[in-house]
C-alpha cells in the first residue's frame, strides 16, 4: 500500500505526474483550472474547502494532480466524522457533483486510486465520489436515485415564460399578478429565518447559520439572496450560486402561506427572469430525489431530469450508504422533527444535517 497523501511531498521539477494534498496555497491554480475545464463546477471551486472545514468542521483531503507545475486533474475529498453513520471521504457532501476533474482518463485512474489508497489509510466506511457520469466500472454506483435540471435560458424574459409549460406559467402569472415583489438582499436575516422554517416543516434538520455565514463570505458576489414578498412581508427566500453563466437557486424555502399567494413560483420566475436580464445563459435548478415532490415541480417547469452517478468504493462498510429520507425507518424521526419548536429545531439541527447531506 502506498504512504498516505499527507506524507507526500510537493513535486519541484518531475515531469512525471504526481498526485498532491492541496492547501490554501493552490487556491489561484486550482480555480484558475476549474474555471477553464468545460466541466469545472460551481462545487469544484477552492472556496468549498475553506467553507466545510471552518463552518462544518469537516477534514479536507483536496488531490490535485501535477504534470511539473502544471495543474492536469484534481479531485476535492473531505473526511466527514459522524456518529451517526460512521467515517468517510466524501467528494462533496451538500454538493451535486463534485467529482474527479481531469482531461486525460488515465489521470483519472490515478486520481481515483489515490482516494481509495487513502480511504483505505485512514480506514472510512466508504469513499463516496459525486459525478455526473460514469467515471469507472470499477466502483458501485447508485445511478437512479438522484437527478439534475438544468436547460438554456432563452434570449428574452417573454420567451423564457412563454418556454415554461401552460399550466405552470399560468401559476406564475398568478403570483405576478398578485402583487409579489422579489428583490435582492444581501444578508441572512430573512432567507436563514424562511429556510429554517421550511425544512423544519419537512422535517429536515437545517445546516447551522454559520454554514450560510461562511458561504457569502467565501463566494461574494457569486452568490445571490432573492426574498419574495407578499404585502410587505417576507415570504419566500432562495440562496442560488453564480457560475460561468449559470444561476442555481440552490437552498430556498418558504413560510407556510407563500404557497398560498403562489411565492415559490413567483421566486424562481424572478431568479430566471433577473438572470436572463443580466445575461446569464442557463438555468440549474440542482438536484432532487426521484419519486419527491422536488422532482415532480421541477418537471413542471419543462426541465428533464439528467441522471447523477455517486461513486462508491467500499472500505470497512458492506453496503453503500442509504440515508435516503423515503427509508421508513426515518420516518419517525421526520414526523417528530416537524414537532419541534423552530429554536430546538436549529439548534440540533446545527449538529445534525451535516451527516445528511
Amino acid at each position: 500500500m502506498n504512504a498516505p497523501l499527507d506524507t507526500v511531498l510537493r513535486p519541484e521539477t518531475s515531469t512525471s505526474i504526481s498526485i498532491v494534498l492541496a492547501d490554501e496555497r493552490d487556491r489561484e491554480r486550482w480555480n484558475a483550472y476549474v474555471k477553464a475545464h468545460p466541466e469545472g463546477s460551481f462545487f469544484h471551486r477552492h472556496e468549498w474547502r475553506e467553507v466545510l472545514s471552518e463552518a462544518i468542521g469537516f477534514i479536507p483531503h483536496y488531490l490535485m494532480a501535477l504534470r511539473g507545475d502544471e495543474v492536469v486533474g484534481l479531485l476535492p475529498l473531505v473526511r466527514v466524522e459522524s456518529r451517526l453513520f460512521g467515517r468517510s471521504l466524501c467528494s462533496l457532501p451538500f454538493c451535486v457533483e463534485a467529482g474527479v476533474l481531469v482531461r486525460d482518463p488515465s489521470v483519472s485512474e490515478m486520481l481515483i486510486a489515490a482516494a481509495k489508497t487513502e480511504a483505505e489509510a485512514q480506514q472510512v466506511a466508504h469513499l463516496e465520489l459525486r459525478h455526473a457520469r460514469r467515471h469507472t466500472h470499477d466502483l458501485l454506483c447508485k445511478e437512479s436515485l438522484y437527478v439534475n435540471f438544468r436547460k438554456p435560458l432563452l434570449p428574452t424574459v417573454e420567451e423564457n415564460l412563454l418556454a415554461i409549460p401552460r399550466k405552470q406559467r399560468a401559476v406564475v402569472r398568478k403570483g405576478i399578478s398578485a402583487g409579489l415583489v422579489g428583490r435582492e438582499e444581501y444578508d441572512l436575516g430573512n432567507f436563514f429565518h424562511i429556510y429554517a422554517t421550511s425544512v423544519r416543516n419537512l422535517g429536515t434538520p437545517v445546516f447551522p447559520r454559520r454554514y450560510f455565514s461562511k458561504l457569502l463570505k467565501a463566494f461574494g458576489s457569486d452568490l445571490r439572496i432573492t426574498t419574495v414578498q407578499a404585502e410587505g412581508r417576507a415570504v419566500a427566500s432562495v440562496m442560488s450560486f453564480l457560475h460561468k453563466g449559470t444561476v442555481m437557486p440552490y437552498y430556498g424555502g418558504g413560510l407556510p402561506e407563500a404557497r398560498d399567494c403562489k411565492a415559490y413560483d413567483f421566486m424562481y420566475w424572478e431568479v430566471m427572469r433577473t438572470a436572463c436580464d443580466a445575461g446569464f445563459q442557463a438555468f440549474d435548478y440542482g438536484r432532487s430525489k426521484v419519486g419527491t415532490g422536488a422532482f415532480a415541480f421541477k418537471k413542471n417547469w419543462g426541465f428533464e431530469p439528467e441522471p447523477l452517478h455517486y461513486e462508491y468504493h467500499l472500505v470497512a462498510a458492506r453496503e453503500m450508504p442509504n440515508r435516503n429520507p423515503a427509508n421508513p425507518k426515518y420516518a419517525r424521526a421526520i414526523e417528530t422533527w416537524k414537532k419541534l419548536p423552530l429554536p430546538v429545531a436549529n439548534l440540533l439541527g446545527a449538529w445534525v444535517s451535516p451527516y445528511l447531506a
